[in-house]
């Protein structure tokens, strides 16, 4: 019987051998593998992983410039930047969001409607940029987060600079304000100017020189540790800050305006004839532009939207009013072009009818002013003597009259949006309405009702114009625009448009009759003539909410918002013009009860006070 081996002990050597070569060749062939991989990583593509190496160290940080300043006529500052610590969040970086939402909540106060817009933001921006999360720390808690700050990568505590308006509610609608960056923004702007920039300039005079007051990003190139955290800065491009901007506005006599226009609802704008340079531009109500350029919560800014009185409407630019009676001088100025005998005398029994027996159109003066030349009828007011000349010039003329002085289109103003107003022809009302212009549409329009719209700009452009004998100067708030660095001062060109009359003396009769409406016995502003040291051209107006029954009564219920708007315009010194203004009171009533007086003291602060007050000033200078 014959029994196979188990193991055959002499083949041993053989099998071990040939395992050790196996291995060998193994060992070999792998490490030749290894060798050829980092040669290919170490030499040929050692350019490509050493400048992602730099990346992953080096970072190019965008530094913003520093807004320019915006001072008045007499360099009181009206928009500066203030100092403020943000903590901003680079989402990829961080390790545990919810443990830094805690902690930020407890330590910094971090509020739930600052959760909810990081939120919105997270989800809307890529998660390497840098996201704002808390905006607005005082030092404690920039301190109290500073010493913590190795707890969270990803982290960083920003110093930035935060607009601010000395003077608030003052200037609102005028320099307007900057709010946050929007998607909106951007897409009408050059997306590199404004990186690392977080506001932008949302309405008013920062809105419309935005590109002045910007200036122009740096950069600085710096080293960054495994958490993101700046280490060293290699290299450096400064920013360019942005120019600094000087208005036209008297911010003291902008004060003096906006309190006597406080408690009621209206604009005023008060400007330089000769120059067109705006010393007041006033909206009431008004509001605080310091809460957007914060950051205005829900809750305040949905009060102000549906606030009746509408503090976020800017009047003296948006606001558009039948300009009731205030058109009269142009209109008195076109008869004259019309060859209108001023001497001649129209009987105003109280009303007008174009026919025996026809509709009445009534005089503001139920009783009548019996026979007035032109100059009474400017003087009082007289909107029979007006009917009778509207009826002469006809709407064409009445229009082209208007369009001359600069109604119905934007007089150039340095503001954004400005709207045109509405001076209406026969075209325009066969488009708009499908139906013929009446002459009844030619009264209305006679006396600044029907259509006719302005705004409260128009009307003070137009009013300087008149002052000017004719020469009508685009008004404007830019007198200059500084240089940060050298401190030059470019002056904007002025633009200029001639009235041209066939007798240039006609201005002084219509003149004549608008100084009598505050100096003469009869004149609609009379009172608030008197014991006057210098003289006032000037014309009252009444814009009608409510049309009047035939019988020419008005209401004694009538609705607060439905009373009549009281208008006023004016220019002084009458002979020599320096400043002119344009006033409009929302259901005010009467422009010679309401609006008239307010313009006096206006006119006094100008003339009287504010001189009295340089005098002191320059006295005191010279004794000490």
């Amino acid at each position: 019987m014959t029994v196979d081996p188990i193991s055959d002990v002499s083949r041993h050597p053989v099998l071990g051998r040939s395992r050790l070569v196996v291995a060998g060749i193994l060992i070999v062939t792998l490490t030749v593998v290894l060798i050829e991989r980092l040669y290919f990583l170490q030499i040929v593509e050692h350019v490509r992983y050493r400048a992602l190496s730099i990346e992953n160290r080096f970072d190019l940080l965008p530094v913003p410039p520093v807004r320019g300043m915006i001072y008045d006529r007499y360099g009181e500052v009206l928009a500066e930047n203030h100092a403020v610590y943000e903590l901003e969040v680079v989402p990829e970086q961080v390790r545990d969001m919810a443990s830094l939402m805690t902690w930020a909540t407890q330590s910094l106060s971090l509020t739930e409607r600052d959760r909810k817009k990081f939120d919105k933001r997270l989800h809307g921006r890529a998660s390497f940029e840098r996201i704002l999360l808390k905006s607005g720390l005082s030092e404690e808690q920039a301190a109290r987060f500073a010493v913590n700050q190795y707890r969270f990568p990803g982290v960083a505590l920003r110093g930035r600079l935060r607009r601010s308006y000395p003077l608030g509610h003052v200037t609102a609608h005028v320099v307007g304000y900057v709010g946050r960056i929007s998607d909106k923004d951007l897409d009408a702007k050059e997306l590199s100017r404004y990186r690392g920039v977080a506001h932008i300039g949302k309405l008013g005079i920062e809105s419309y020189y935005e590109g002045n007051l910007l200036g122009r990003i740096g950069y600085e190139q710096v080293e960054t540790n495994a958490h993101g955290r700046v280490v060293r800065t290699l290299a450096r491009e400064p920013a360019i800050s942005g120019n600094h901007l000087h208005l036209t506005l008297d911010s003291r006599l902008q004060k003096v305006v906006r309190n006597e226009l406080a408690g009621h609802r209206g604009a005023a704008v008060v400007l330089e004839p000769h120059t067109g340079e705006i010393l007041a531009f006033v909206s009431m109500p008004d509001y605080d532009p310091n809460l957007f350029a914060k950051g205005i919560d829900q809750v305040r800014y949905t009060a102000l939207l549906q606030d009746s009185n509408k503090p976020l409407l800017n009047r003296a630019l948006y606001g558009r009013y039948a300009p009731g009676s205030t058109l009269k001088p142009i209109l008195a100025l076109a008869g004259l072009e019309h060859t209108i005998d001023p001497r001649r005398r129209v009987k105003c029994p109280g009303f007008f009818a174009l026919k025996e027996g026809g509709r009445v159109y009534r005089c503001w003066r139920k009783q009548g002013h019996g026979a007035v030349n032109l100059k009474e009828a400017l003087e009082q007011s007289c909107d029979t003597y007006f009917y009778q000349l509207g009826l002469t010039l006809g709407i064409s003329g009445i229009s082209e009259a208007l369009t001359t002085f600069g109604f119905g289109k934007q007089t150039g103003i340095d503001l954004a949006s400005e709207p045109d107003g509405l001076i209406p022809t026969a075209l325009w009302k066969q488009r708009r309405h499908g139906t013929p212009w009446y002459p009844g549409d030619t009264l209305n329009a006679s006396i600044g009702q029907g259509y006719i719209l302005s705004t409260p700009l128009q009307l003070a452009a137009a009013t300087a114009a008149l002052a000017n004998r004719g020469r009508l100067v685009r008004p404007h708030l830019l007198r200059g625009v500084e240089d940060p660095e050298t401190g030059e001062i470019q002056r904007p060109a002025e633009q200029v448009t001639e009235v041209q009359l066939g007798d240039a003396s006609q201005y002084e009769r219509v003149i004549e009759g608008m100084m009598a409406v505050m100096h003469g016995s009869h004149g609609t502003a009379r009172r608030a003539g008197q014991q006057l040291s210098y003289r006032i051209a000037a014309k009252t107006g009444t814009s009608q909410l409510v049309s009047l029954p035939q019988d020419g009564e008005a209401a004694k219920d009538t609705p607060e918002r439905l009373k009549d708007h009281a208008l006023f315009i004016a220019f002084a010194p009458a002979e020599r013009p320096r400043v002119a203004l344009a006033l409009v009171i929302e259901n005010g009533g009467s422009g010679g009860k309401i609006a008239a007086p307010i313009a006096r003291r206006i006119f006094d602060y100008y003339f009287v006070e504010r001189l009295r007050r340089a005098n002191l000033k320059e006295s005191r200078y010279v004794r000490g």
